[in-house]
């Protein structure tokens, strides 16, 4: 859009209701704290200048709310008197000058740039004031928009209201949006004269009218306007936010067999026709290219899955996990910071850190790298069409060459060249009879101590 735009985001509240330690503005959705969300649907909404109206946990709600895009300004609101008092805050900035001024809230995490869009749309067709609002079947406690002619005429508390308008189902959401030449104007004739005592922004419909201008409403879906005021209620966000994103992934072209059960975080980037099974967890800076299978009961965190990998069921890819195509991490196993090459295979039961796995190389059940000294991580090295046998402690640092073989129950603590064959074990003997005398033995110490 053409026309200038400050966003006003009221996240001032002293989050009573959330009895957290911190502001709930900073508790997260999909991995992400609600203040980003808002913050880049507002980006998305053609909008580069935010004024952040803060109260608790100022710089922290500040620092969560600067993304990359926004010119974002925080404001101190010391009393709390209402919602049109909070957007007062940051009059310093609305005096600047905008054609458009949005106010928004920081725990309305859901909002997409459509409803934001719209509503300064409505501003550029001449209006005043732009409410957004939503249809319910549960319109209880919600102020109702009373609408006449196409004009929205009032805004009613329920308490307020008559019995003919509390039958009303669009509802009040909180947003607006204003004229940015008569912001402050409007602004500044909002009265108190309420049982609270407060300066209510809802106020705005009938000053405006009063004084001649248009005011309209527009409609957005009930879910994008979902607040939050306490962990059952974040919980629920949580819920829609998933929904929403796992609808997005399968409608690209991502098979999920039981969607509900798996979770995504606000980053995660899974490509067309992957598989994801069921009881899948995405922590954040997960990529799953096109083609990979992600097996049921595996959490990826931190990972990179190429195209034609295969994960799973029940393993963890933590931070640094790099898969190449085709590669193979199975079941109940375990990969941080390491390098899984072409086709390589990490089957079964096993640990793999701080490490390089060359193409086609393959890992046996059981295998470790043994990568921390109680102070320092070292590297474990394995090249191309290398063979680790089952039960192996790799001891870092150390390499296996291309083509080498590490026979089962190693523990390798030296270098191994390519195509060496490697054995780091005790030599067995076997004793014949032995276990007849170890067990005689272990039976008459039994005996001596059941006749004490």
């Amino acid at each position: 859009m053409s026309r200038s735009c400050l966003a006003v985001i009221l996240a001032a509240g002293e989050s009573t209701r959330m009895k957290s330690s911190m502001s709930k503005v900073l508790h997260p959705v999909a991995g992400r704290p609600m203040i980003a969300h808002v913050m880049s649907s507002l980006a998305a909404s053609d909008i580069t200048d935010v004024a952040l109206v803060v109260g608790r946990d100022a710089e922290r709600v500040t620092e969560a709310g600067s993304i990359e895009g926004l010119n974002v300004s925080p404001f101190v609101q010391t009393e709390r008197l209402g919602t049109g008092h909070a957007v007062l805050a940051a009059r310093e900035a609305i005096a600047r000058g905008y054609d458009d001024i949005l106010v928004a809230y920081g725990d309305v995490p859901l909002i997409t740039s459509g409803p934001l869009l719209a509503a300064r749309a409505a501003l550029a067709e001449g209006n005043d004031i732009v409410v957004i609002g939503f249809h319910t079947d549960k319109p209880t406690g919600y102020g109702r928009l009373l609408v006449k002619d196409g004009e929205l005429i009032a805004i009613r508390e329920e308490k307020d209201a008559t019995d003919a308008e509390r039958a009303v189902t669009w509802c009040n959401s909180g947003l607006m949006a204003i004229d940015g030449r008569k912001a402050l104007d409007l602004l500044s004739r909002i009265g108190n004269a309420n049982a609270k005592g407060e300066h209510y922004l809802t106020d705005l419909v009938e000053i405006a009218r009063s004084l001649g201008g248009r005011t309209v409403a527009v409609d957005a879906p009930e879910e994008e306007l979902t607040g939050c005021n306490n962990r059952a209620e974040l919980a629920f966000i949580e819920r829609l936010w998933q929904e929403r994103r796992r609808h997005e992934l399968m409608v690209s072209g991502v098979s999920m067999i039981a969607p509900e059960t798996v979770f995504l975080s606000h980053d995660t980037v899974i490509g067309q026709d992957a598989l994801i099974e069921p009881n899948v967890v995405f922590g954040p800076g997960v990529t799953v290219e096109g083609g990979a299978v992600i097996h049921a009961f595996s959490h990826l965190e931190g990972a990179h899955v190429a195209a034609g990998a295969t994960v799973g069921p029940f393993a963890r890819l933590r931070p640094g996990a790099n898969l190449a195509a085709g590669a193979k991490v199975g079941n109940f196993c375990e990969v941080k910071k390491a390098e899984i090459g072409e086709g390589a295979k990490v089957n079964h039961l096993t640990y793999i850190g701080d490490a390089f796995i060359g193409a086609h190389a393959n890992i046996g059940a059981g295998t470790i790298t043994c990568n921390y000294d109680g102070v320092n991580k070292h590297e474990t090295r394995i090249g191309e069409g290398a063979f680790i046998g089952s039960n192996t402690s790799l001891v870092a640092p150390v390499a296996v060459g291309d083509g080498a073989i590490v026979a089962s129950g190693s523990v390798i603590t030296a270098d191994v060249p390519d195509d060496a064959l490697a054995f780091g074990r005790a030599r067995q003997e076997v004793k014949a009879g032995r276990a007849r005398d170890v067990r005689a033995r272990n039976q008459a110490i039994k005996a001596s101590r059941s006749a004490k």
